[in-house]
């Protein structure tokens, strides 16, 4: 496996240049989806890659859109369009050609347990997304069942907004705002079923669908170390922060730092790294054993 922290694809061209991901038209109505090793905190882009962070995600997400097909249709044609390309051999296991979609400006974010943002909102207003929760819980308490708490796709550098659910409807309307928040919940409640048999809970994820001959399908990734938060089942213990399969533990280190938080990062040190690849690589071992 090769790092690559920029992809630069002479053969097609590029549409768009994500936080992780870079997309490229690739046929008429198709893109290739290329994931880098890049890693965002706090809506920064950071100047130091994890390596094989990109086909790592790029498998759990093949991983989940297959087992979720049930649930609803996605944009994958082909998830692995160079595995016998010679070419093309450094993007084996990090590309996919998917459908072209038209992406919703709605992330949907489904919580099953209590912390980041959510925790901070319930603090303040004893709510989350204007959802009212129990009195007396605590970091990391579990949910009484999960809640949907959507927020705007901010541009890169912005950060992203949370909304409430009737502020989908203002962005989607009443009729797609609801087969978004179902469609979440049902991909939640599968994946997080899913995951604890195999020692991880899913604290909270977010999906991101599209548009296809006007019907919802899901694009983009899903329930990857990027888009979630992932804690082993092992050890699980409310009031406290939980040790993590993703990248908190990266902005667990960037919070250590005289950092403001904006653009540009700080480079990541090298033990970070390679604690952050081995966390991201023992996530997808787990999720995808049989």
């Amino acid at each position: 496996m090769t790092v690559l922290y920029e992809s630069h694809e002479a053969d097609w061209k590029l549409l768009a240049r994500g936080k992780v991901r870079d997309v490229y038209e690739y046929a008429p109505n198709e893109m290739l989806i290329v994931t880098s090793d890049r890693i965002s905190a706090f809506d920064v882009i950071l100047p130091t890659p994890i390596p094989d962070k990109g086909v790592v995600l790029t498998q759990i997400s093949n991983f989940w859109f297959a087992q979720t097909s049930h649930i609803i249709a996605n944009h994958v044609i082909d998830p692995e369009p160079f595995s016998n390309d010679e070419a093309h051999t450094h993007l084996a296991g990090r590309a996919v050609v998917v459908r072209r979609a038209d992406a919703l400006p709605v992330e949907a974010i489904v919580r099953g347990y209590l912390t980041g943002s959510g925790r901070r909102d319930y603090e303040t207003t004893g709510a989350v997304s204007g959802i009212p929760l129990p009195a007396g819980l605590v970091e990391a308490s579990r949910l009484p069942e999960p809640v949907y708490t959507p927020s705007t796709k901010a541009a890169i550098g912005d950060h992203d907004e949370n909304i409430s659910f009737a502020g989908t409807v203002d962005l989607i309307g009443q009729e797609m705002a609801e087969k978004v928040r179902d469609a979440a919940l049902d991909l939640y409640a599968f994946g997080a079923a899913w995951a604890l048999e195999r020692g991880i809970i899913i604290a909270d994820t977010k999906f991101e669908f599209g548009l296809l001959d006007g019907e919802l399908i899901l694009i983009d990734e899903a329930m990857t170390p990027d888009s979630s938060r992932f804690w082993p089942a092992d050890g699980y213990e409310p009031g406290e922060s939980q040790p993590s399969y993703d990248k908190q533990f990266v902005r667990d280190y960037l919070e250590t730092l005289d950092w403001d938080k904006t653009a540009p990062g700080p480079e990541l040190p090298d033990d970070v790294v390679a604690k952050t690849a081995q966390k991201y690589t023992e996530a997808w071992r787990r999720l995808t054993a049989a």
